[in-house]
């Protein structure tokens, strides 16, 4: 019995060792984290063109020794790391492109990045914090590829392009990752992702089970009308006020139609084309929005009510349209059981008291593709400042994230790794 005790002392001795080493290790990395963060926002490339980027990930990865794999989805990069003992295959996912902001702060790594977007000048700026998801991931992938003797299964670190959207006309993002086989070679058996967040305070984690985050539709309604001088309006057809109605109406099935007390949803025209003089009537116009939901029933009766309701609007007033739709994300669902398992990890790295339910929001996420394919996780970090009282929103050109936030990004996704891998199930 004495001898068991001893034995028994020994291995808790050792296991609280090999611990104290990785989150040493953990300790250590946040210079360099923070270092690679700083390269990428100052350096951002837009969807699908995220050459550098990809060129700066795959360098590390390979200096790691880890399995890599280059030009997936356009840009991505993948890179596999076996444990010294078989089984499962988690993945863990980091999206790396940028948008079409022009930054406007005094950071001394703020981005000077200038190009064209769809005929337009503008600034790339990493106004979403994926500069800071690349940094994260990069730092796991050295975490755990230290220690890989402790992980019974397999890694697979998925470095994401096109998260915001490939240009028109072209593919890309998760929707394309997975149909180049992403998932595939070795299966994956789970996922896990992360978004940093300007808007909740450093060393908070903020989850959700079910649906965390909305799907989110493309639509282009195109009207036609018959054109006429402006002064004689009766003599033709306005695209331009059958287009005012449509807005109009389309509102009235968030506020009359959708059962909003089940869930979020919202309808948003962002652009209208029409006319090219003062005094003319055009011939058409076009609208282009977004349509955003948290609820597949709720998805299915708003598109079917738009598409009545453009149409027949149309008719009313003398023209004709049409509505297409494009899926650009499904609903982030994270799946209950696997938040059930997992939700101790997170607790367990950044204490109870910091890791929050929180509600769905109506922003969108391509890693809703990921999850249509095995159960996946999906969840918010903390990058604001506490006592801060003001956060600059995503996408916007005075965003900016608290670096201090990072590191417990990375001791997040090595925890889960571990306690996913070395538990059966």
């Amino acid at each position: 019995m004495k001898k068991l005790v001893i034995l028994l002392f020994i291995c808790s001795q050792f296991m609280q060792s090999q611990n104290t080493n990785i989150e040493a290790d953990i300790a250590e990395i946040e210079s360099k984290i923070i270092e690679w963060r700083r390269y990428f926002h100052q350096n951002p490339e837009l969807s699908n063109r995220e050459f550098n980027t990809a060129e700066k990930i795959a360098e590390h990865l390979k200096g790691l020794g880890l399995e890599v794999q280059t030009g997936i989805a356009k840009t991505g990069v993948v890179a596999i790391l076996k444990g010294d003992k078989p089984g499962k295959v988690v993945a863990l996912r980091a999206d790396i492109d940028a948008l079409p902001v022009t930054e406007r702060n005094d950071l001394p790594f703020k981005s000077e990045v200038k190009t064209e977007f769809l005929g337009t000048p503008t600034g790339v700026m990493h106004a979403c914090g994926h500069d800071t998801h690349i940094a994260i991931l990069m730092g796991v992938a050295e975490i755990l590829s230290k220690h890989k003797e402790k992980i019974n299964g397999t890694v697979k670190f998925i470095f994401q392009p096109a998260e915001e959207g490939p240009p028109p006309g072209e593919e890309g993002g998760a929707k394309l990752m997975i149909k180049e086989g992403v998932m595939n070679n070795p299966k994956v058996d789970a996922i896990f992702g992360l978004h940093i967040s300007s808007d909740t305070p450093v060393g908070t984690i903020e989850y959700k089970p079910g649906g965390i985050m909305a799907s989110v539709e493309r639509f282009v309604i195109t009207v036609k009308g018959k054109q006429t001088h402006g002064s004689q309006p009766w003599a033709g057809v306005d695209p331009i006020l059958i287009s005012a109605k449509i807005i109009d109406g389309l509102q009235t099935i968030i506020s009359r139609e959708a059962p909003l007390t089940k869930e979020a949803a919202v309808i948003t025209v962002g652009k209208i084309t029409a006319g090219t003089r003062f005094n003319i009537i055009p011939e058409s116009a076009e609208l282009i929005g977004t349509v955003r939901t948290l609820d597949k029933g709720m998805r299915t009766l708003i598109e079917r009510r738009m598409t009545e309701m453009v149409t027949t609007l149309a008719k009313a007033y003398g023209g004709e349209a049409e509505i297409t739709f494009q899926n650009n994300a499904g609903i982030t669902f994270n799946n209950p059981n696997l938040v059930a398992q997992m939700l101790p990890s997170l607790q367990k790295v950044a204490g109870d008291d910091h890791v929050q339910l929180c509600k769905a929001t109506t922003g969108g996420e391509d890693f809703s593709f990921f999850q249509e394919v095995v159960p996946g996780f999906y969840f918010f970090l903390g990058g604001m400042t506490p006592g801060n009282t003001e956060a600059f929103p995503h996408h916007t050109p005075d965003f900016m994230i608290d670096e201090s936030g990072m590191l417990l990004g990375v001791k997040t996704f090595v925890a889960l790794t571990f306690d996913y891998l070395n538990t059966k199930n």
